[in-house]
């Protein structure tokens, strides 16, 4: 019998390494095993190599290049890397011949990925809710977002939930699925943020000096930009006032300086309707009618 000639298992590069030790010297059965071993070895370690030097790399750069940040990049990462694992894995073991293996491997793998679909729904909702938050970026940390009656500031962004603290500093932990299947309102996204704010003056009051009054004072902040320039409209007769609202521009706005700003600039305008006598009027009501009382004269003395 040739050498290698008694080798059943091994086929491919694990099946010529065998040949090999054979030809050395090596008995058939010992030369297939240690050849499927270096085989295996062998192609884990140069195909795991190469997607740790090149796939994992060209994949960190695609993230940066999307400006992806650095809390989204490091599991992105990881689950790269565990695809790389698998892929070698893979690849080893079909050169060290075992491709039934292989395929039984996948029948469970795909059993399974049914089975935790099934068990892990919302799960996996929530995971992917958080890929398209992260492609998508409608917010990033410490961005202030409002949803379903909720606001806070954005403190951390997971695979699986995301983090807001309220402006109560209470930590609201919040499944992705809520903020992608819903409306999400962020007031800091674009740099400027516009804030409308009514004055209520009397009818009896000028108009057009109340609207000189919201403007100067809008032009004396130094928090409210001057372009686009603040305006004023006419928007309502009341029952008790007449409104004004004042259209204004703050930079780079967060909740507090929105807060702030707006305290600030109607204190100011509040303080100069004092001092020119312009009122800043309240409902009232007036009742009218008669009363009638009846039965008085049913009505004895007390003690008769």
């Amino acid at each position: 019998m040739t050498p290698g000639a008694g080798l059943q298992v091994g086929v491919g590069l694990s099946g010529s390494i065998a040949r090999f030790l054979a030809d050395l010297g090596l008995p058939d059965a010992v030369a297939g095993l240690v050849g499927q071993v270096i085989a295996f070895l062998a192609v884990f370690a140069v195909v795991y190599l190469i997607g740790r030097n090149v796939l994992v790399p060209l994949v960190d750069r695609m993230m940066v290049s999307r400006d992806l940040e650095a809390h989204a990049r490091r599991p992105i990462r990881r689950l790269v890397a565990v695809v790389v694992a698998f892929i070698a894995i893979t690849a080893a073991f079909g050169a060290a011949g075992y491709p039934d293996f292989l395929r039984s491997l996948a029948t469970i793998a795909a059993a399974a990925t049914l089975a935790i679909g099934f068990a892990m729904q919302d799960v996996l909702k929530n995971f992917v809710s958080g890929i398209f938050i992260y492609t998508d970026k409608p917010f990033r940390i410490g961005d202030w977002i409002e949803w379903d009656g909720n606001s806070g500031i954005v403190e951390d962004i997971s695979f699986r939930v995301t983090r807001v603290k309220t402006f109560d500093n209470e930590l609201l932990t919040v499944p992705n699925s809520q903020l992608t299947d819903g409306v999400i309102k962020n007031p800091v996204a674009k740099g400027r943020l516009r804030l409308q704010v009514p004055f209520g003056i009397g009818y009896d009051d000028d108009i057009e000096k109340a609207t000189d009054i919201i403007l100067e004072e809008a032009r004396n902040n130094e928090d409210i930009l001057e372009d686009p320039a603040p305006s004023v409209r006419l928007t309502e007769l009341g029952d008790s006032s007449v409104t004004l609202k004042s259209r204004i521009w703050i930079d780079d706005p967060s909740r507090s300086d929105f807060v702030r700003t707006r305290a600030e600039y109607v204190q100011a305008v509040k303080r100069r309707f004092d001092e020119e006598g312009i009122d800043i009027p309240y409902p009232n009501r007036t009742l009218g009618g008669d009363l009638t009382v009846s039965g008085l004269g049913e009505v004895e003395a007390a003690g008769e």
